[in-house]
């Protein structure tokens, strides 16, 4: 695969990742992959009155998980919770401009993670 082949939204997202890191006080924490063995996801959000305030990610991968998972925080950051639950893998890979065949995949670990960051924070919210 050539850079040539790449959107420059992927390589940006790829380069310049938004809201990597663990922000302050999350109520909620999502995770998808495996780090043992492959790209490895970890999402934390803050939600105040059912909005997603604040969102971060860690990430151990390819070129692809970086790039999805930064996608995912521009798409969730500020939405609500019901509106960060119907973001797609599609969307994701729309955003970035596309991604290639064998990276697809990438994009499941950041809508697993931010659908389980959200069933994190409902729990939390119910205890």
């Amino acid at each position: 695969m050539c850079i040539e082949e790449l959107s420059d939204t992927l390589i940006d997202h790829f380069n310049y990742p938004r809201n990597i890191g663990i922000i302050d006080y999350p109520n909620g924490e999502g995770f998808n992959g495996d780090p043992k063995c492959g790209d490895y996801l970890e999402i934390y959000i803050r939600v105040e009155n059912n909005l997603i305030e604040d969102i971060s990610f860690l990430v151990f991968g390819c070129f692809g998980a970086i790039a999805t998972g930064s996608m995912t925080m521009e798409l969730a950051k500020g939405k609500t919770l019901e509106e960060a639950l119907k973001i797609t893998e599609e969307d994701i890979i729309q955003a970035l401009g596309g991604l290639p065949e064998d990276k697809k995949h990438c994009s499941n670990l950041g809508v697993t993670a931010l659908k389980n960051a959200i069933k994190d924070y409902y729990s939390k919210e119910k205890n």
